[in-house]
């Protein structure tokens, strides 16, 4: 008799043991897998428009009024396990302690703050310098810190429209000549004028990296600046054949009489909208996507692996303490009835 409930209290010791082993590896699931859940808070920006319809229009079809749906986002947020700091840059009014949020995406909110009861006698305010808006473009910052139009402080703002996104002039090369007309004589003059390679293609040039970063930061061109990888982009055939490519030093005229010498064939500069296609920038940003996700499921593994560890450890622990207990209780037992 006393052997079977010393049977039975074993068997419920090793029980006890795997409930704390099981209870250890559930909670390190969980911290896995924590995430904010979304939600979908009320459309805003409804009195706005009662008085700035045109406004509202302009930013309904913008990046900002899309930044939390747009459908490129959620499939990769959901792919990182709809991880809460992107929401800082992709909603308005972000909490990260309640993972809630005010309005989905940038709405009026996110740059004019909460509006005075006393609008619009009394005005709202604007935040448009470039340092709040590189809190979410931290790389267009750091690229136009180093530029020329942030020592004459020119801003985000100055080339392009705030709600809409867009650039202020339809065609980006005629916002370069609106300041830098009386600099464009020796362009104008160039081969490159003469093939329409507006300032845009060179200047602004935007080449994505072989192996897209961890982080995801890539240049943006607003650096402004040219470098030898900006002619390769357009050259690369010229220089893989080993030709001559005419130097603007010699002008316009020299090149072509050259070209139609036969001195040197003439090169056919390729637009960069042509050198680095939507199709293979989207390809770009997958493998990227695959990186991440493959980064953030080695992580999720890695706490997997070391909360079944801890349960076991817990586990066996736990288990041991309570039979060592019990065969103690039972020598104590024993004991008792020898003296008996």
């Amino acid at each position: 008799m006393k052997s079977f409930a010393y049977e039975h209290r074993r068997l419920f010791s090793l029980l006890i043991g795997l409930a704390v082993g099981l209870l250890a590896g559930l909670a390190a699931v969980g911290l896995a897998a924590a995430a904010p859940d979304p939600q979908e808070p009320e459309p805003e920006n409804k009195e706005c428009a009662s008085c700035h319809l045109d406004v509202v229009n302009q930013w309904e079809n913008s990046s900002h009024a899309h930044a939390f749906d747009d459908p490129v986002f959620q499939e990769r947020w959901h792919g990182l396990n709809d991880q809460g700091d992107c929401l800082l840059c992709h909603t308005t009014g972000y909490q990260a302690t309640s993972g809630e949020y005010t309005a989905p995406g940038v709405t009026c909110e996110a740059c004019h703050g909460e509006v005075d009861p006393n609008h619009p006698e009394v005005p709202a305010p604007v935040r448009d310098d470039a340092a709040y808006c590189g809190a979410c473009h931290t790389t267009t910052l750091s690229e136009w810190r180093l530029t020329g139009h942030s020592a004459a402080n020119v801003g985000c703002t100055d080339c392009h429209n705030p709600h809409s996104q867009s650039a202020r002039f339809e065609d980006p090369d005629q916002m370069c000549l609106n300041c830098h007309k009386d600099s464009m004589g020796e362009y104008l003059e160039d081969l490159h004028g003469q093939k329409g390679i507006g300032c845009v293609d060179c200047h602004a040039l935007v080449i994505p990296p072989e192996v897209p970063p961890v982080d995801g930061i890539v240049p943006t061109g607003h650096s402004f600046t040219i470098t030898p990888a900006t002619c390769v982009a357009c050259h690369t055939d010229t220089l893989h054949a080993g030709f001559s490519l005419p130097g603007w030093e010699a002008g316009a005229a020299a090149a072509l009489e050259a070209g139609e010498a036969g001195d040197s064939p003439e090169p056919q500069p390729t637009p960069a909208a042509r050198v680095h296609t939507p199709e293979e920038r989207i390809q770009a940003l997958e493998t990227q996507t695959q990186t991440l996700q493959a980064a953030l499921a080695s992580r999720n593994l890695t706490t997997l692996f070391q909360g079944g560890i801890v349960g076991l450890v817990l586990g066996g622990s736990t288990a041991w303490i309570v039979a060592n207990n019990l065969r103690r209780a039972r020598k104590e037992e024993d004991a008792g009835d020898e003296e008996e």
